[in-house]
């Protein structure tokens, strides 16, 4: 998932991409603790797009908070 993708999205997508990715995060860290999942690269993959979407969260609260400024 590339940052560019994510910017196009809502807010609302983007939280339940979120709530999607953290659900998914927690499954694989009970499969990993019990010994019936052994790909790692893939937790990393959801936990960098987990925090992908946060920055983009991030960059279009404080673009808003700006444009409320002016």
């Amino acid at each position: 998932m590339e940052a560019s993708e994510l910017r196009n999205k809502t807010v609302d997508e983007l939280r339940g991409e979120l709530a999607d990715l953290k659900r998914e995060s927690l499954n694989m860290r009970f499969r990993r603790a019990s010994g019936e999942f052994s790909n790692t690269v893939h937790i990393r993959k959801v936990r960098r797009d987990a925090a992908r979407i946060l920055t983009v969260l991030a960059e279009k609260k404080r673009n808003s908070k700006s444009e409320r400024d002016i």
